[in-house]
């Protein structure tokens, strides 16, 4: 008896220890604030940034460059683990790899992907009083180590990402980066300025059981968790700050939200503090309304074109560049409806209607009521908007094939949105404001959208897992738990999904679709007068750009004939003309990459450094070049009335030439005779294309196609389990530059406005 009291007695006691214990965990006892890291004090050699710019200006001569200016390479868009879902990615049951501080991201960039400069983006939606201070310190040091002077190795800037997600078209602003300038603390914004909405309470809101639940599958790595919900409980504690009051007068422990552009160009000039507001992922469908278009923001109201100068049109989340004529749903005042297949598109809504047809025949149904529920499937996904796939019961990845993604677009962003190309923003003009901004004038770049703080992963193609946006769960059972089983069995009818129960944006079927995207990230390269801080902001502030989808491709692009100039006009330009306008382009290949990493990198940073941040691979160039294949102009008339079709203002390509297939680089001069007796705006950017080499990720989901050009199968490469690390999927694709477009204007008095 003794005996079994003395066991009730161990076992209560037990029950109050894990009780305590569980206790402690709801109330966030056992998590810790993961600070910035430091970065390795060390900075590169001049010797190899003076190599570096003896071996472009060799390149500059062989093409007979006149007075070429510095071409330096970086990257404006990199999240570390103080974004949110950087976070969450780098979990253990997500095959995460850990913490990414921004010290770390500082080593990268010098040491592992040797860019020239880079920012620093994570979302303010995620940030907090403490993580800005941190912030701010973490990109102070890296600047220190390189030297602030004439020639530093590495030039970090400040900012962060707004992160703006709307549930309808009318609500939806989508992605855009902040950088600044400066990085005194007298001058800075006293706090980085989020989008609230979805993207800053949907964690936030969760009780805590439920972020812990992942303490019950991996409980040898709970820290891991505790620290993650700590990361949440501190975004929920960050109160949000007054709205209608100048920033000057808020305090400095809120949270500040801007929930349109407009309100957020109206706190940065405020703040009055020199800052570019840079628009990204305009084509993705992640999470952008099917019927989404940039039209609505090219007003007085929602458009700073001091401050919103530059575009992201390529990233590791996929190419934002081709404007397609398709439509995932057509909107009128009526609502929605679903398209009709067309050449290289087939709309998500239409293989709705198929998958219930198919699953109406086997169920034995006739031909007239299978007909019905497929036209009803249509519709009840197009009304469901990014919502549509759960108008299907029972729907897997497989079941969507390729449908919503641009078959003939290079690496596209997926589930395309065609009305935010940047070919199309290119070619709107505002018709109905005529104080407004007439038009937008971007200059182009490209960026990595990274989200394990490594600047510039695109310098080789490998280790997708880290240089590549792509995580999952690590097993069948990690799957089970994070996507629970209670989906609806396979019917043969749509139902209705209403768009009021919420925003369930991230379902299993599309996270698992999305995957085959993510790419190796893109870089900007600028033309600067001088490498300096002021040198790289001078060239971005002029639209002096261009963006690459990773090589470091050289790029020059300029109109010879500009009047008035004793000088050519540089991509980026404006310039009004009546006559003929002639171009050159030329375009050098990037240097192949040797293995391995560069002796600096290697005696910087230590074994395990080498091995874990750089993947034991460095940007490490050899003394050959690939080849430029060809060189493509793309010509965009922007309208002139509002009923002008977008496919024949944007021509793409518009000309296109052969380069002579060796590595010392290719050159293309050109006219367009049409500009004069057209008598309009006209605005040419040039692509050189790259000779095929592989890359992760190139052939998106890996479809068979029968031999009407339909996919009739997929092997996506799934982020997660199945598909093994050792896995690149690789595929030949051919890198490629884009550089600003030169605008050239029709002579009139109203045009200076919109500059």
């Amino acid at each position: 008896m003794r005996l079994v009291r003395l066991l009730i007695a161990l076992l209560l006691g037990l029950l109050l220890v894990v009780g305590l214990y569980a206790a402690g965990a709801l109330l966030g006892l056992y998590g810790n604030h993961r600070g910035p890291g430091e970065p390795t004090a060390t900075r590169v050699p001049e010797t190899v940034i003076s190599e570096q710019a003896r071996a472009q200006r060799a390149a500059a001569q062989k093409l007979a460059v006149a007075a070429p200016k510095q071409i330096l390479f970086g990257d404006l868009h990199v999240h570390t683990t103080y974004s949110t879902d950087a976070f969450l990615w780098s979990l253990p049951i997500m095959g995460g790899e850990g913490a990414h501080p921004l010290g770390e991201a500082c080593d990268f960039a010098r040491f592992c992907s040797g860019l020239d400069f880079w920012s620093i983006n994570d979302h303010a939606e995620a940030s907090s009083p403490r993580k800005w201070r941190d912030t701010k310190q973490a990109i102070r040091q890296c600047n220190q180590v390189g030297g602030e002077g004439s020639a530093p190795d590495v030039i970090a800037f400040l900012g962060w990402e707004w992160t703006q997600i709307g549930r309808t078209a009318a609500e939806h602003w989508g992605h855009k980066n902040v950088v600044l300038k400066e990085t005194a603390e007298e001058v800075v914004p006293t706090r980085p300025i989020h989008s609230g909405g979805v993207t800053r309470t949907l964690m936030a809101e969760n009780p805590a059981w439920i972020r812990l639940l992942p303490v019950l599958a991996d409980f040898g790595n709970r820290q891991d968790y505790y620290d993650f919900d700590a990361f949440i409980r501190e975004i929920g504690a960050t109160p949000e700050c007054a709205r209608g009051v100048d920033v000057h007068e808020l305090p400095e422990d809120c949270a500040e939200g801007a929930s349109t552009p407009g309100e957020l160009f109206e706190k940065l000039a405020q703040w009055d503090q020199e800052s570019l507001v840079i628009p990204h992922g305009t084509t993705w469908g992640i999470y952008t309304p099917p019927d989404a278009s940039w039209d609505k923001q090219l007003r007085a109201a929602q458009h700073d074109p001091q401050r919103q100068t530059l575009i992201e049109v390529y990233s590791g989340h996929g190419n934002s560049e081709e404007y397609r004529d398709f439509r995932p749903v057509l909107a009128d005042g009526d609502g929605v409806s679903c398209p009709p297949p067309s050449k290289n598109y087939l709309p998500s809504c239409w293989r709705a209607g198929e998958l219930i047809r198919e699953r109406c025949t086997a169920a034995g149904e006739d031909e007239s009521e299978c007909d019905r529920r497929a036209a009803e499937a249509r519709q009840h996904y197009a009304d469901a908007g990014l919502q549509g796939r759960l108008a299907i019961p029972g729907e897997t990845a497989m079941d969507w094939l390729d449908s919503g993604q641009c078959r003939d677009c290079f690496l596209p962003a997926f589930n395309y949105r065609p009305r935010g190309a940047v070919q199309y923003i290119e070619a709107l003009r505002n018709f109905e404001e005529p104080d407004g901004p007439d038009r937008f004038r971007f200059g182009f770049i490209a960026s990595s959208d990274v989200h394990t703080g490594r600047p510039g992963t695109g310098y080789k193609e490998f280790a997708r897992s880290s240089m590549a946006d792509q995580s999952g769960p690590v097993n069948q059972r990690i799957y089970d738990a994070l996507y629970p089983t209670g989906e609806p069995e396979p019917e043969s009818r749509a139902v209705e999904y209403d768009l009021t129960t919420g925003f369930a944006a991230m379902r299993a079927s599309e996270v698992e679709r999305q995957g085959s995207f993510w790419l190796t990230g893109g870089l900007v390269a600028v033309h600067a007068e001088s490498r300096t801080r002021d040198g790289v902001w001078d060239a971005l502030s002029r639209k002096e750009t261009y963006g690459t989808s990773g090589d470091r491709i050289l790029l020059w692009f300029d109109l010879l004939n500009p009047p008035g100039r004793p000088s050519r006009l540089p991509m980026g330009g404006v310039v009004e003309m009546r006559t003929t306008p002639v171009f050159e382009v030329r375009a050098v290949g990037a240097f192949e990459q040797q293995p391995g990493c560069p002796d600096y990198s290697l005696s910087a940073l230590a074994p395990e450094q080498v091995e874990r941040l750089c993947r034991g691979e460095c940007y490490h160039p050899s003394d050959r070049r690939r080849r430029i294949d060809r060189i493509e102009i793309v010509r965009i008339r922007p309208q002139r009335t509002p009923d002008e079709p977008f496919g024949q203002l944007i021509e793409d390509p518009w000309q296109s030439f052969e380069c002579p297939g060796d590595d010392a680089g290719c050159t293309a001069a050109f006219a367009d005779p049409e500009y004069v007796s057209g008598g309009r705006d006209v605005l040419y950017y040039a692509r050189a294309i790259q000779e095929p080499t592989p890359a992760v990720n190139a052939d998106n989901l890996r479809c068979e196609y029968d031999e009407n050009g339909e996919c009739v199968r997929m092997r996506p490469c799934w982020g997660d389990f199945r598909t093994p690390a050792s896995d690149e999927c690789l595929a030949e694709t051919r890198e490629r530059a884009w550089s600003s477009p030169i605008y050239v204007d029709w002579p009139r008095g109203a045009i200076a406005r919109s500059r």
